[in-house]
């Protein structure tokens, strides 16, 4: 078996999202089975790209220039289905990126199993929203999408805590905030492929959410820190545009993320 790191690296250099999630979900079963019979694979050190590859498709515009979306319409609701392909797309090589990147730093074991197990489950929600996408007549790339969703993975390059408190804690935590409304939207049109792919991301990325706060937390507890202040001060010091309500208080509390967390960061956005 490969080590962990190059695995890792292997998936962050494959462009076709379809190749890239079937190439992750692979080595999460290697790595699963490996662990299942009670073996702690390599770890192994690797070089991990800056920016993960891409297909030629979608076309990555500024947030500004995005078009807005419409949901009311079919139309709409693919572009919305496509918004949420892209995330999860991008959310896969975030969850490689952190073994890989941080590779150095001496974590338990638990800590790669979480996420390896998270970017497996980001690998099949990408395909969920392919095969939605299909379904309607379209595909992962036929419109524009977000080029600036890889800025938190640059900005906390050399940063773990710094990692964990922006990618699962403020953008997977957003995540939760606003999938119940989606949710109500394709329930609404009658669209049960996509209520039925969208409620299955819903309740897995809780655990994602939960991992981030858990390993933010052991590094605290590691250096002698207080969780809240330091959450705080990197939100501050790596996120744009501060954290804005309405929040989902019941999945970030079960996530293992308070409400003074995240509260008192609403003033950045005022």
């Amino acid at each position: 078996m490969k080590p962990l790191a190059q695995m890792a690296v292997e998936v962050l250099t494959t462009a076709d999202g379809r190749e890239k999630t079937r190439l992750s979900r692979a080595h999460a079963a290697a790595w699963f089975a490996a662990r299942a019979g009670g073996e702690m694979p390599e770890l192994g050190r690797a070089r991990p790209p800056m920016h993960p590859a891409r297909p030629d498709a979608p076309e990555l515009l500024s947030p500004r220039d995005v078009p807005k979306r419409k949901p009311g319409s079919p139309a709409g609701r693919l572009a919305l289905l496509h918004a949420v392909a892209h995330i999860e797309l991008n959310a896969v090589d975030l969850h490689w990126d952190i073994i890989a990147r941080f590779a150095d730093v001496s974590m338990p074991p638990g800590f790669y199993d979480d996420w390896v197990k998270a970017a497996d489950e980001e690998s099949k929600h990408f395909n969920l929203m392919c095969d939605c996408l299909e379904a309607g007549g379209s595909f992962y790339g036929a419109l524009p999408a977000h080029a600036g969703m890889w800025r938190a993975a640059e900005d906390t390059a050399d940063d773990l805590m710094g990692r964990l408190a922006i990618v699962p804690m403020v953008l997977e935590a957003r995540g939760l905030d606003v999938t119940p409304g989606m949710i109500a939207i394709f329930e609404k049109a009658g669209a049960a492929q996509a209520v039925d792919a969208l409620n299955t991301i819903y309740a897995e990325e809780v655990g994602h959410v939960a991992y981030g706060s858990k390993w933010f937390h052991f590094l605290c507890g590691r250096e002698n820190l207080d969780p809240r202040d330091v959450f705080h001060s990197l939100v501050r010091r790596y996120f744009k545009g501060g954290l804005k309500p309405p929040f989902n208080d019941e999945k970030r509390a079960e996530a293992g993320i308070p409400p003074d967390f995240y509260w008192p960061l609403t003033d950045i956005a005022d």
